[in-house]
């Protein structure tokens, strides 16, 4: 695709992501040979291609790599080296992965036009939501998004995320301004690298425009419930900057957000700072989001893979009755794909995969549409194993492999995708997990998903104790032997005989003095050992080489301070995702620290031969 197709919205953007469903296969073959084209000379590429730019012999000799085999072509150029080690366009920026997803921040080569494919897929959102709900123009936005204060590499790159990269961009910050980009938050509280004073700022404005708010979100459904939290905690502040028509000085010292601020906050309203303090000093916060942002038609956020873990705190504080809505698919390498049904439940959310964002092969994952997670991260993957985009099979599973402009070759991103259905020929995934998020003691390994469903299944045996789950993790505890799985619960608005003493001290025995707290979380416990596959309760029952599975209790605001702990050490709460499996040894300090119980499952789980 040419620059100005690029630039296409409205109704002309939705012709052109017909014409490139339709014609998928012919895009994705003249995608690759301009790839190859332009990069065929680079020094990766010229190890296994000899200055060959022939479409076959890229299939043929160029090898499927994880992040292992390209850091050192970053680290180099990030050390000041030529970009034409990987691509022949000027790398104009690093990107940094999410941090919660592999560990450590990756770096990811960004080249210009990259933000010119964002902006694509960006310009797809609102023609497809105004397929399915009118008036949409006649309101205003309010979504929460935040930058991280950028880095830079020993050559002076910046190093950042990608979403502080769009948000920074002439794309995002010189935006045609219409009806469909009419956002309550200013940019300068956008673009304010300190987030409690963005937030601040942004739940202010948002306030402000109350009853103008036709949609409302972040990008993430764990950042939305971050910001409903924090506006537990600062709501009499908001209100009294909107009775006195300015904002507090103490609260906000950002220069640049206290200019448009004043902007916002022109004249006192104390009629509205009533209503405000009216909604929010309710005992109950249940259906809060419908009665703050009255005429709110749904909340967008992506609640697919582990953000599925908060879509009940998002039902809960819409009192249900606002559609959840997940627009795109993209990660730090690359924007991939729309929902073309927004609408939909979000367990059935599919993202239609755009031919023009990048060339998409897939390794295929077990057989007759059972998944089996049977290629390692590391293992080699034969060239000849991967599958092309419009030749991939319904009902199948497959972990995403991309080459780029900017100079990823074969690499595997590390989702797995199950193919759902197609529009015209662009296939259509669902979302199942991120690979490298699997637990292992033995033979067993389980994935993110089926986590997900074990604990879906034992949280609701809370439900009878006035009990929620509000967030979770996991960790492989192999100190001892047999080694076992141990889960991180953080559970609030206990009452009754549930967990009743469990904010008493850090005795155990008088936390579960009750035998009913106990009972409780012990079938918790099994209600999750009998939810996971048959590998892991063979291991448990048969083998005996995995232990019982184990519950840690941790006290409420847990998993908020493991939160600031990634954030501090590099990653955005834009981005933020709760890691569903923990590995680093100061989160897992953090998390024992507040341990206040701990349950094993009492029984084998069962399992036949």
């Amino acid at each position: 695709m040419d620059g100005k197709k690029l630039e296409y919205k409205g109704e002309k953007a939705l012709k052109e992501l017909e014409k490139l469903t339709q014609n998928a296969d012919e895009v994705q073959e003249n995608l690759l040979k301009e790839i190859l084209m332009r990069n065929g000379e680079t020094e990766y590429l010229k190890k296994y291609l000899s200055g060959s730019k022939d479409v076959s012999e890229f299939k043929k000799s160029v090898p499927v790599i994880t992040y292992k085999a390209i850091r050192p072509y970053i680290q180099r150029i990030a050390n000041g080296e030529a970009s034409s080690l990987i691509t022949a366009h000027p790398i104009t920026e690093m990107l940094c992965s999410s941090g919660t997803s592999a560990g450590e921040p990756k770096l990811m080569p960004s080249i210009e036009e990259d933000l010119d494919r964002r902006t694509f897929l960006y310009n797809l959102n609102m023609p497809i939501m105004n397929q399915y709900i009118s008036g949409l123009d006649e309101g205003k936005g309010m979504f929460l998004y935040f930058v991280k204060a950028e880095m830079s590499t020993p050559c002076g790159l910046p190093a950042r995320t990608v979403l502080t990269s769009y948000y920074k961009s002439k794309h995002f910050k010189y935006r045609s301004r219409d009806p469909y980009t009419d956002f309550t938050s200013p940019d300068e509280a956008i673009l304010c690298d300190d987030s409690n004073q963005s937030m601040y700022c942004q739940l202010l404005a948002g306030l402000v425009h109350r009853n103008q708010v036709l949609r409302l979100g972040a990008v993430f459904a764990s950042a939305l419930l971050r910001a409903i939290y924090f506006l537990k905690g600062n709501w009499m502040n908001i209100c009294n900057d909107i009775r006195d028509g300015q904002v507090d000085l103490t609260e906000v010292t950002d220069l640049k957000c206290r200019t448009a601020m004043s902007t916002i906050l022109s004249l006192p309203d104390p009629r509205l700072a009533d209503e405000i303090e009216a909604i929010c000093s309710r005992e109950s916060w249940k259906g809060i989001i419908c009665q703050l942002w009255p005429k709110a038609k749904y909340i967008e956020a992506v609640v697919t893979g582990s953000m599925a873990q908060y879509i009940p705190a998002l039902h809960y504080y819409s009192d249900e009755k606002l559609p959840l809505v997940c627009t795109m698919y993209a990660s730090s390498e690359c924007y991939f794909g729309v929902n073309m049904k927004p609408l939909c439940s979000p367990e059935k959310v599919s993202y239609t995969l755009l031919p023009n964002m990048c060339y998409f092969e897939f390794i295929p994952l077990g057989v007759n549409g059972t998944l089996l997670l049977d290629v390692d991260e590391d293992e080699e993957v034969p060239q000849n194993k991967l599958v092309a985009l419009v030749d991939v099979k319904l009902g199948c599973y497959y972990e995403l492999v991309l080459t780029t402009f900017s100079g990823l070759n074969r690499y595997r991103i590390g989702d797995v995708l199950q193919v759902t259905g197609f529009h015209n020929k662009a296939p259509q995934f669902r979302f199942i997990c991120r690979r490298n998020v699997v637990l292992s003691i033995d033979n067993d390994k389980t994935n993110e998903e089926d986590l997900h469903k074990s604990i879906t299944v034992a949280k609701k045996l809370l439900e009878p104790y006035n009990a929620l789950l509000v967030e979770y993790t996991s960790y492989a505890e192999t100190s001892s032997v047999p080694g076992h799985y141990v889960i991180y619960w953080e559970i609030v608005q206990c009452s009754s005989a549930l967990t009743s003493s469990l904010v008493k001290d850090n005795n155990v025995n008088e936390i579960l003095a009750n035998q009913l707290d106990l009972n409780v979380l012990e079938d918790c416990c099994i209600a999750m050992e009998e939810e996971l596959d048959y590998n892991y309760r063979r291991c448990r029952t048969n083998d005996k080489s995995v232990g019982p599975l184990e519950i840690r209790v941790v006290k409420p605001g847990t998993f908020e301070s493991l939160m600031d702990l990634y954030i501090n050490k590099g990653g955005s709460i834009n981005q933020y995702k709760t890691p569903r499996c923990i590995n680093s040894n100061a989160a897992l300090k953090l998390l024992e620290s507040n341990v206040k119980a701990r349950v094993f499952s009492p029984r084998d789980p069962t399992w036949t031969p």
